[in-house]
């Protein structure tokens, strides 16, 4: 499956690196999949969205995504892509800036002719051919119906999709240059949040990340200023990850203020196994 990354040092700039396949010996060789693509996505000291990103489909494109790259930055979204929909190109890689938001998803959902045409005239904002950034289009629509209120949008259009249009995962990050979200819905794949004190548990260690699948950051920054990490696993043996549960929305503001709603307590009205998926798009949910 793909994984999602994402991280707040708000409201502090911190360095960190990121390596999105890490070695010769993370997910491109353990997986029985090859990854269809890593992107990562910072914000300039002026607040504007950075996104690199690459569609893996070369052994060049591997050496991009191994590549040690660091980036200074509040907040932090980072993802390895196993394609459900659209081909191996780089508008089809996450993550998405719409709105100077930067948007990554981990799932499938169906019925995009519906989801297109409630889109309306927000389909402009739609350059690739994912369910990903089709969902996220609905979240910026539905932002803006809210007046700009990020939770009160993601909620309304989560809650949209889960009444209308079949689901098997709608796991998101999402973030502003100062601001992150994450959601779990529903129960389909693993989400976890970290709210890290400075140092860690032992309160003298900088941030150093590896997860199963590739994505691994170091920051020593992070010795000295607490964080809030999501991930779509535990990256260390800190004890003080937890699993976000199916419909919990989390919101960490500019002032590294955790707030957590359920905003959906029970399963979408539809809700797809992996024998309702194509052969492609199962197997890019079931990639580890």
């Amino acid at each position: 499956m793909c994984r999602l990354f994402g991280l707040s040092a708000a409201p502090h700039r911190v360095r960190a690196t990121f390596w999105l396949l890490d070695a010769p010996d993370s997910l491109s060789q353990q997986s029985h999949r090859e990854p269809d693509g890593v992107g990562l996505g910072t914000f300039t000291a002026a607040g504007a969205p950075l996104v690199e990103k690459q569609p893996i489909a070369a052994y060049e494109d591997r050496l991009f995504a191994r590549e040690a790259r660091e980036r200074e930055s509040r907040t932090f979204v980072a993802h390895v892509r196993f394609a459900s929909t659209g081909g191996l190109t780089a508008r089809n890689t996450h993550p998405f800036e719409q709105r100077g938001r930067l948007f990554a998803h981990n799932g499938v959902l169906h019925g995009l002719d519906e989801l297109e045409a409630e889109l309306g005239e927000y389909r402009r904002l739609v350059h690739g051919d994912t369910d990903s950034e089709r969902f996220f289009a609905l979240i910026t629509e539905r932002v803006d119906r809210h007046r700009g209120d990020i939770t009160a949008g993601i909620a309304d259009a989560v809650a949209w999709i889960a009444d209308r249009l079949p689901i098997y995962a709608l796991n998101l990050v999402l973030t502003t240059a100062t601001e992150l979200w994450a959601l779990r819905y529903p129960d389909t794949h693993e989400l976890y949040v970290l709210e890290r004190a400075a140092g860690g548990a032992h309160g003298d260690r900088h941030l150093d990340h590896s997860g199963r699948t590739g994505i691994r950051t170091r920051s020593a920054t992070l010795a000295d200023y607490p964080a809030v990490i999501v991930a779509s696993e535990r990256m260390d043996d800190d004890p003080g990850w937890r699993p976000v549960a199916s419909g919990e929305l989390l919101h960490v503001d500019g002032r590294l203020r955790v707030r957590s709603q359920i905003i959906l307590d029970g399963p979408p009205r539809r809700l797809l196994t992996l024998a309702d998926l194509d052969a492609h798009a199962a197997a890019s949910q079931t990639a580890r």
